[in-house]
């Protein structure tokens, strides 16, 4: 069933829910039942009539806390933890219990939340995920499920699923083969579709696909909760992949998105390449990476003084993310009046074996369309030194690889350097926010990929920018759902990149920021999704009719609301 489109079907829609809701309530759960259930359960928010109704006097200490009371009570209790993984698991139990609450929670305090749901504690979370699992949150579909795919995704409870988000534990942030521990990235993830989009959480499913893991470590520890074996590769994992996408259709329709996540290089691309025209699908490593990176490139040239044309790029690494942001960059740049033969002329781009240069024989397709007509080199320093970039962009998972030499180097080329670390986590971040304003006299402009605290250098405040995927992919997947679309083309990226940058006001720059605050973030979802909804219809790629006059409206109407009834 699509969204509805008149605000009344939508106002008649959410008060079926809820009288259905209390009705389920009152005569199918009693007592412990409904304090087990977290999307109806309130804690000490029943009332006391309500407790007498649904016998829970006794179950519950005698005092009654208000929403809002419940919400201090919990945030007070998270701040006083230390320990980040604590404080993950501490939410991932109220997720558990009391789903309204949780979102409540993480929605009203998103800037200081995010970081523990999300990146940078999530990464922690994954490595030590066997440990911390107590309660399912999610499908494993294993190589061992092959054949039997249908009746893996018909044990889910959920009868309208809107959005999956799938991993196969492949390369987890930058913290590389995690097998079944990946798990936290996709529940991460639409936990934000959730809090920072307003999707309906019952829509959503994370899933991991389980195909063995090449780590050792994994391999070797007991308490692994995962298959035991190395991972699936070849004919037979494309064949499970393929049943996966055949049987999410067959169940949930062509309109339900599917996202990719944490796929290792060799299978982002190819995948990608081989299900966007055939399924609604987008892989956020690749897609919306390079969206909240070319919006923050685009919000630059505000403090630059440039047109993103006029840039020259050096990436350090070229996986997925690094080529997904090339790509993009080349649209944008092909938008602002270049040809896409001098627009890639403009991104240098260097992996593991040094400089993409014509001279290689080990490149692939997606790292042919980059390469050089140059020297070969290895040496980042001297390949500044050959490109004369104007922005250094880190996609390593190489923990200081921007060394005081390097930012001074881009220092000494440009007067407004632009310098994004952006892997993930913390601990992989190429420079911190500290060394890259310290080495360029506080001349650079800066984003990253983990958050840095404000920093103070020449008697000015600086507030590092965190480009963060989340700027993205829940506005556009917001915009998706809304719209019912069948496949996802590339140039939707685009659009949400332009629509965020166009976000970041003179204000913000002043400020250093080359995003919105955190905390205005729903609003800048809303704000995407508007847009991204726009574009579906202007190239027909909607399939919920007749179109709306207001799209704002449209992809605002049927958000989740987590207060209680």
């Amino acid at each position: 069933m699509a969204f509805a489109s008149s605000a009344i079907e939508a106002l008649c829609s959410k008060q079926r829910r809820f009288f259905t809701t209390v009705a389920y309530v009152r005569n199918k759960l009693q007592g412990i039942d409904v304090l087990r259930e977290p999307k109806i359960n309130k804690g000490l928010g029943f009332t006391f009539s309500e407790r007498e109704q649904l016998k829970l006097k006794g179950l519950l200490p005698p005092s009654f806390r208000s929403q809002e009371e419940q919400e201090a009570a919990v945030m007070k209790g998270i701040r006083n933890i230390r320990d980040g993984l604590l404080k993950y698991v501490y939410l991932k139990d109220l997720q558990c219990t009391n789903e309204r609450l949780f979102y409540r929670v993480l929605c009203n305090n998103t800037e200081e939340l995010m970081p523990i749901v999300y990146t940078p504690v999530v990464g922690e979370a994954c490595l030590k995920y066997s440990y911390i699992y107590t309660k399912p949150r999610g499908l494993y579909i294993t190589a061992e499920d092959a054949g039997h795919v249908s009746s893996i995704l018909d044990n889910w409870p959920e009868k309208d699923v809107r959005a999956i988000c799938v991993t196969d534990g492949g390369r987890i942030l930058g913290l590389g083969d995690l097998g079944a521990n990946g798990m936290g990235i996709p529940i991460g993830k639409l936990c934000l579709y959730t809090a920072l989009a307003g999707i309906p959480p019952s829509t959503t499913l994370p899933i991991t696909i389980d195909v063995g893991t090449n780590n050792e470590l994994l391999l070797s520890d007991p308490l692994y909760t995962g298959l035991r074996q190395k991972r699936l590769t070849g004919p037979k994992y494309d064949e499970l992949l393929d049943e996966f996408m055949e049987a999410v259709v067959k169940k949930w329709g062509k309109s339900c998105l599917i996202q990719f996540e944490d796929f290792n290089n060799a299978n982002a691309f190819r995948l990608l390449k081989k299900y966007q025209n055939k399924y609604c699908t987008f892989n956020d490593d690749i897609q919306g990476t390079a969206a909240v990176c070319v919006a923050g490139l685009i919000a630059s040239c505000g403090l630059t003084k440039t047109k993103i044309r006029d840039n020259v790029f050096l990436f350090f690494g070229a996986g997925g993310a690094a080529l997904g942001i090339a790509d993009l960059l080349v649209k944008a740049m092909v938008e602002d009046g270049l040809t896409r033969i001098e627009a890639r002329s403009q991104i240098w781009l260097m992996d593991a074996y040094g400089l993409l240069s014509t001279s290689r024989t080990d490149l692939d397709e997606q790292k042919m369309r980059f390469v050089k007509d140059v020297k070969h080199t290895s040496d980042l320093e001297e390949i500044i030194n050959m490109a004369k970039p104007t922005a250094l962009i880190g996609a390593s998972a190489q923990g200081g690889a921007f060394t005081e030499s390097i930012l001074k180097t881009m220092a000494s080329l440009n007067e407004r350097p632009i310098i994004f670390p952006l892997s993930n986590p913390t601990s992989k971040a190429e420079c911190t926010a500290k060394d890259a304003y310290l080495h360029t006299d506080g001349r650079c402009v800066f984003a990253s990929g983990s958050p840095f605290d404000p920093f103070s250098f020449g008697g000015r405040t600086f507030h590092p920018s965190q480009g963060n995927n989340a700027y993205i992919f829940p506005g556009v997947a917001l915009g998706i759902i809304a719209c019912r679309v069948h496949h996802i083309p590339d140039f939707t990226f685009l659009v949400a990149a332009k629509s965020l940058a166009n976000l970041v006001t003179d204000e913000y720059l002043e400020e250093q920021r080359l995003y919105p605050p955190l905390h205005c973030i729903r609003d800048v979802s809303l704000s995407i999704a508007a847009k991204v909804a726009d574009y579906f219809y202007s190239e027909s790629l909607a399939t919920v009719k007749p179109e709306p006059t207001n799209m704002f409206d449209f992809v605002k109407q049927n958000q989740y609301d987590w207060r209680y009834d």
